[in-house]
């Protein structure tokens, strides 16, 4: 029996000593000793004259110790629920929410160790935390995301989580480059767990702070883009209003809006006032996610490929009579009492649907198709900025007579603000498809206080595709547009800025499949100035204005005109832009 009992003990010593030493070895540790993550500090963004629209302010965070604070709760007779309660006024988080925290089990059914209650809090509700002198609460210096200027490009900068991570825009796109790396510190405490032993053995090493990302974006522009967008929207009473502007020569956004917005510092503040489907809603940047069709901006891309293919001239002739039957269906023209014969040049200041459809049928389905290819429509332009839509553009193939017809005037495709832009562009700029893009360049200051370039964007993805000449010869159509007193852009006009643009009013597509939706439309206007050389292209587009008046002549077009005023008095006052105003 001796030697039996004997040899129970000698094995039950044998499974805790050998066996199930890592075991004990690691909570004996984690009794002993304190690890904590210190936080980098987050790296900022500006725009390209080095304006902070995004920085890191000082602030603190709360630590929990469980197996201290639940020591301590139970020497105060005090419960979990009760010290939520303590705590919720304080952090402004409700009780329940730090109930659950305070109480929450590991996937292995063991009471959590360690948890973060909050972070980005100020020194007086630190303060406030003192005062309820309960230990496990573990008070360390952290750092709040904080933009200046509210909703100030609000959806392409996105914001950032309790965690300090990026969520959307910017701050998702270049999260890692703006986070930097975290510092750790490892140290042993004494028997109760709340002090650092002065001889015991430690371990620290520094965070590395985020890097700088430098926009392209110049605030001046965008805020002349913000304040012509909310007017736009509340003038006709829209759903939304998407405004974006570029440099078409090196594919770099000066401006990107999308009203209604939201403040980055608190993105759920208005959840259920603005009713949408969740926060993606909210923050979603319809310059870059959100795909609609075109309309007649999309004659641009037709034009080019008739003149490409000397399908039309200006001896070509159309006749209008304000619709035409294709096998069995009717195109019908926004003017209904039709415009009679026309020039190649008249169909596009006229925006001529039946033309247009006309036009189509003669290039053909293949080489049209082409064309869209070609400009990148149906293809994502990898622009830096997370969640771009493709937009959708049927196989060419598959294409019948109704269809080609509707393509040829922005019917039957869908295409992003970004991807019609960077379309434009290769027209504005002679020839050449160049990448949209957000970042300019991220850099760092070190030690002597010196800015460090780390890298500058250099995926431009630079492609000649299109033909100057042809070029050259579509850009007077599209000036006309603008300049004619009859052509559809003339609210745009501005005497001696030559403006070349084109406007579009497409009816939207129903979304459950099916044809169209009654009295909703996409009102757009798209250009560019000075159409000999142009310094910018813009498009501005207005989802569901007031169907009492909708076409984008009356509704995008004035639009641009104040931009195009605007952003020309700015760059002539910094000495960007030269012009010399013709009279009358």
């Amino acid at each position: 029996m001796i030697i039996f009992i004997f040899s129970i003990f000698i094995g039950r010593f044998f499974y805790i000593m050998k066996i199930k030493s890592p075991v004990y070895k690691s909570l004996a540790l984690d009794q002993w000793t304190k690890d904590f993550e210190i936080p980098s500090k987050r790296g900022k963004i500006l725009d390209r004259n080095g304006i902070e629209i995004a920085v890191s302010m000082n602030a603190y965070r709360v630590d929990l110790d469980m197996s201290t604070l639940r020591e301590t709760l139970v020497n105060k007779k005090m419960t979990m629920e009760q010290f939520a309660a303590k705590l919720s006024p304080i952090l402004n988080i409700t009780t329940d929410k730090i109930s659950n925290l305070l109480n929450s089990i590991s996937p292995n059914g063991i009471p959590i160790k360690f948890a973060i209650l909050a972070r980005g809090i100020d020194k007086t509700q630190v303060d406030k935390i003192k005062e309820l002198k309960i230990n496990g609460l573990i008070i360390s210096s952290d750092a709040k995301r904080y933009y200046p200027n509210n909703n100030f490009l609000a959806s392409v900068l996105g914001y950032v989580n309790l965690e300090g991570k990026g969520v959307s825009g910017v701050e998702l796109s270049y999260n890692k480059e703006l986070s930097g790396t975290p510092g750790r510190t490892t140290y042993e405490t004494d028997n109760k767990n709340s002090s650092q032993l002065p001889y015991g053995d430690s371990d620290y090493k520094d965070p590395v702070n985020g890097k700088d990302i430098v926009l392209t974006i110049d605030a001046n522009i965008q805020s002349i883009a913000e304040k012509a967008a909310q007017k736009a929207l509340t003038d006709s009473k829209a759903k939304s209003v998407t405004i974006t502007v570029m440099n078409p020569k090196t594919g770099e956004i000066l401006a990107m809006v999308s009203k209604p917005d939201f403040d980055p510092n608190n993105p759920t503040k208005n959840l259920k006032e603005k009713a949408p489907k969740s926060i993606d809603d909210i923050v979603k940047n319809n310059a870059v996610q959100n795909a609609f069709e075109p309309g007649s901006i999309f004659k641009v891309i037709t034009s080019y490929a008739a003149i490409k293919e000397i399908v039309a001239t200006e001896k070509s002739t159309f006749y209008c009579n304000g619709s035409l039957n294709v096998d069995g269906s009717p195109i019908h023209c926004w003017n209904l009492d039709g415009h009679g014969t026309e020039s190649f040049g008249d169909i596009i200041k006229n925006s001529c649907n039946v033309g247009f459809a006309k036009l189509g049928q003669q290039l053909g389905k293949k080489r049209l198709g082409y064309y869209v290819s070609l400009l990148g429509f149906g293809k994502r332009t990898g622009i830096d900025l997370p969640g771009e839509s493709a937009g959708i553009v049927k196989n060419p193939d598959t294409l019948n007579n109704f269809d080609l017809s509707s393509l040829a005037f922005g019917q039957g495709l869908s295409a992003t603000s970004v991807q019609y832009l960077a379309a434009l562009n290769s027209i504005a700029n002679g020839g050449t498809w160049i990448r949209p893009h957000i970042m300019k360049q991220i850099s760092h200051v070190n030690e002597n206080n010196r800015t460090i370039v780390d890298k500058t964007f250099n995926d431009f993805g630079k492609k000649t595709i299109l033909d100057p000449i042809a070029i050259a010869t579509l850009k007077p159509y599209l000036e006309k547009v603008v300049s004619d007193p009859s052509g559809v852009g003339h609210n745009a006009f501005i005497e001696g800025y030559h403006i070349a643009g084109k406007t579009g009013t497409a009816q939207k597509a129903n979304p459950k499949g099916g044809g169209y939706e009654n009295n909703k439309y996409f009102s757009s206007f798209a250009g560019m100035a000075p159409v000999d050389n142009p310094k910018i292209t813009l498009l501005v587009s207005v989802d569901e204005p007031d169907p009492s008046r909708y076409y984008a002549s009356e509704v995008s077009a004035p639009v641009a005109k104040d931009l195009f005023s605007q952003i020309f008095n700015y760059m002539i006052m910094k000495g960007q832009l030269s012009l010399v105003k013709s009279t009358k």
